[in-house]
């Protein structure tokens, strides 16, 4: 299975289905940037913290699999020099009409987010990673590289699922019933029929993986970053956000 392959077309589908993480900014949501007035989301909800950034005028950031026409438009608006890496076509040409419609000045590339050998060491001030990572099956080459290309003192501001929220059957949440029916580490790959993943295929649904906290909190702090700050998010018009906020949002920064 090219897993690779199967989830950068179905992020493209998912902008023609209007994916809330693909609606791009608006130029008021631009001016607003560009007046110190911006605001970003890692999660679904919650706004970053604006201490968080630290000083964007003129900050190298890397938005990582950041595509949408959103939060690296809202970094290239307030100043920052803003590289988006997203592995979508369709998603990335989202930013590319924000960036035509404001004057954005941007670099705008297409690639996996576990790969960054495109990008020198210390090459950054900021990586800007909102909630992606459920997307590929292993996580610990994305801190990896984060660390890599990040400056010392550079922060990383990231977004994820918690773990359990890849425990439950699809269908019975649905129903309006959690059901334990999963194991984490969760894969699309293993809980799923082909013909169930053929379905996801022509519906443009693309394959999710789950994570547990070792992979992404604790490979975090391994490659040497330190935690600064974190948040819990909710998951709006979902049963289990309705119980549990099931979303993490962390700030860390490289030693």
């Amino acid at each position: 299975m090219d897993i690779t392959g199967f989830n950068r077309d179905a992020w493209s589908r998912q902008v023609e289905k209007g994916n809330p993480w693909t609606v791009p900014v608006t130029p008021e949501q631009v001016a607003a940037a560009r007046a110190g007035r911006g605001s970003v989301l890692l999660t679904p909800e919650r706004p970053v913290p604006r201490p968080w950034f630290g000083a964007l005028d003129g900050a190298d950031v890397l938005a990582l699999a950041s595509g949408g026409g959103q939060q690296a438009c809202i970094f290239a608006a307030a100043g920052a020099r803003v590289t988006l890496l997203d592995l979508a076509p369709g998603q990335l040409a989202r930013d590319r009409e924000v960036a035509a419609r404001d004057g954005l000045a941007m670099r705008i590339e297409e690639g996996d987010m576990r790969d960054l050998s495109r990008f020198p060491d210390a090459s950054f001030d900021l990586v800007f990673h909102p909630v992606s990572n459920l997307f590929v099956p292993d996580v610990r080459p994305v801190w990896r590289e984060c660390a890599r290309v990040l400056r010392p003192g550079g922060r990383l501001l990231a977004g994820f699922c918690q773990p359990f929220m890849f425990l439950f059957d699809d269908d019975a949440m649905e129903r309006g019933e959690l059901v334990v029916a999963h194991r984490v580490p969760y894969s699309d790959l293993e809980a799923r029929t082909p013909e169930q993943i053929e379905r996801m295929r022509g519906e443009g649904e693309p394959l999710a993986f789950g994570h547990p906290l070792d992979d992404q909190l604790g490979a975090m702090l391994e490659v040497g970053f330190a935690l600064r700050g974190l948040y819990e998010d909710g998951w709006p018009g979902h049963l289990l956000g309705e119980r549990i906020k099931p979303f993490l949002a962390v700030m860390a920064v490289r030693d």
